[in-house]
């Protein structure tokens, strides 16, 4: 008897960190579901992934910063039991001053990189915590720890990406199902040309490939790391503002106004 292959979700698959998320999972012998809104590179991508490793691919064109493409997309989470990874990689970012954008175009910006992936990670997870096993994996950025002016939107989303994943974690602790928060910093993807800021005007050492990115957040999945940062090289760092973070939380358990606030 013979058992079909697991298959792995991607969102934001056409290009960009998902598609090489979709080549990586591919190489491990998963079967994909690729999710994006341009079909016709979904379908060149699947073409490719299926002549090259001999799996099986489906893709499901859907915009997720609209109801109907969330909908779709949980559709499939729910239905199809073979699902074991979803990794929400779909998202946008519009750096500029915030009152530079139009009250619909910051919709648009937290119904993909909040509203979609919160959904979706309750379709997957449901199942996930039922059958106890499963992967997730969530797409956040390096300024989801910073905010800087014209990021104000996009740190926002990504700081909630980080904290939400944080609690998921909490959630899942001591069961099979594994969750992991992956934080990208400057990365040579298509994002950039939405922006508003030219890569051109980035400094070249500073931008990491799609390819490194993807791999060092493979091999941080694979030694069970809860927050992936792939370009921080002092992990000591990461360490103490952990513990700086922690340890101000819980100075705030007192119930009494710090001094500084009293007269």
């Amino acid at each position: 008897m013979t058992t079909s292959p697991s298959v792995a979700v991607i969102t934001g698959a056409s290009s960009g960190i998902g598609a090489v998320y979709a080549e990586r999972f591919a190489a491990r012998g998963y079967d994909l579901l690729l999710v994006a809104r341009r079909e016709d590179r979904l379908r060149e991508l699947a073409a490719k992934l299926e002549s090259l490793h001999g799996i099986n691919v489906q893709t499901l064109t859907a915009d997720l910063a609209k109801e109907s493409g969330m909908q779709a997309v949980e559709k499939s989470l729910r239905s199809n039991e073979r699902i074991s990874v979803l990794v929400n990689n779909a998202g946008v970012a519009h750096l500029a001053p915030f009152t530079a954008g139009s009250a619909e175009l910051h919709q648009a910006d937290i119904a993909l990189n909040i509203t979609a992936l919160t959904r979706l990670s309750l379709a997957a997870l449901t199942r996930f915590q039922a059958q106890n096993s499963g992967t997730l994996i969530n797409v956040a950025s390096v300024v989801s720890l910073h905010a800087r002016a014209g990021s104000s939107v996009y740190s926002g989303t990504k700081g909630y990406v980080l904290n939400f994943t944080r609690g998921l974690q909490e959630e899942v602790a001591g069961t099979n199902v594994k969750i992991q928060a992956v934080l990208p910093a400057m990365t040579a993807t298509e994002i950039w040309e939405v922006s508003g800021v030219s890569m051109e005007n980035l400094p070249p050492a500073a931008i990491m490939t799609t390819e490194n990115l993807v791999d060092a957040a493979l091999a941080g999945l694979d030694q069970g790391e809860a927050v992936t940062i792939p370009p921080l090289h002092d992990l000591a760092k990461w360490e103490a503002y952990e513990s700086a973070r922690l340890a101000v939380f819980e100075s705030c358990l007192t119930g009494v106004p710090a001094p500084r606030y009293q007269k």
